[in-house]
């Protein structure tokens, strides 16, 4: 057992089994290879990945809320976070990943396959459209990112594809009390509310994680999300 990953899902109350540690590994392994090639991510040591990447990732799981059957979306996955890992650790999991890159949706099919996940849809393009899209429009339980963009921006890319009484859950590392005062107009036209900002301390690291979790309490306004590129240039 990797001493790092069984420490931080003892800390989270999280089951942990060699079939998931085998999954992790090839996972990892799979990323440093195409990070060769593609930029993924600027993690490459072993530990961080699994700290940063894949313990990071599973700290909604900390709130037994978020541990049942649920249909999940990622937004702006790049390599498959958090997305990926919750699906390892919950096979009862349906997820859909998203991002905007095809060359990292070529690299998370490659992983999806090589770990045999099942009821993992992937799709190349932007939050914008598909949002917009009946499909995908709120069908989702949960929306997760860990996208860089500032709250009030990532709401409008993620409520949408939210059901009522879905959550949206943005994992934010730094002092982000501006961000949500600038966020909740934002939030409120997109029909939701801030439930709580959950403080979570990285197992075995000082580098401490929030996760706001944002509840859907009425269907969002048919208007959002406004077209490709007009969130980010004229944030609500």
């Amino acid at each position: 057992m990797i001493e790092i990953m069984e420490k931080g899902f003892k800390e989270l109350n999280i089951p942990y089994s060699e079939e998931i540690e085998k999954k992790l590994l090839l996972y990892k392994d799979l990323l440093k290879e195409w990070n060769k090639k593609i930029n993924i991510t600027s993690i490459e040591d072993d530990e961080e990945i699994y700290l940063k990447h894949f313990i990071d990732s599973l700290l909604l799981l900390k709130d037994r809320n978020f541990n049942e059957s649920k249909k999940i979306i990622d937004i702006g996955t790049g390599g498959g976070f958090p997305g990926l890992p919750l699906k390892i650790v919950n096979n009862n999991y349906e997820v859909t990943l998203l991002d905007s890159l095809r060359k990292r949706i070529d690299f998370l099919e490659e992983v999806v396959k090589s770990l045999n996940l099942e009821n993992v849809e992937l799709l190349h393009g932007r939050a914008e459209d598909y949002g917009q899209q009946n499909e995908y429009r709120e069908k989702f339980d949960i929306c997760v990112s860990r996208a860089v963009a500032p709250l009030n921006i990532l709401s409008e890319y993620c409520i949408p594809f939210v059901k009522v009484e879905g959550f949206f859950a943005a994992y934010k590392s730094s002092d982000i009390s501006r961000e949500i005062a600038i966020s909740d107009n934002a939030i409120k036209k997109l029909g939701a509310k801030i439930k709580e900002i959950k403080e979570i301390n990285l197992p075995g690291s000082d580098i401490l994680r929030k996760i706001v979790i944002i509840e859907k309490t009425e269907p969002t306004p048919v208007k959002y999300p406004r077209k490709a590129g007009k969130p980010s240039k004229d944030p609500l």
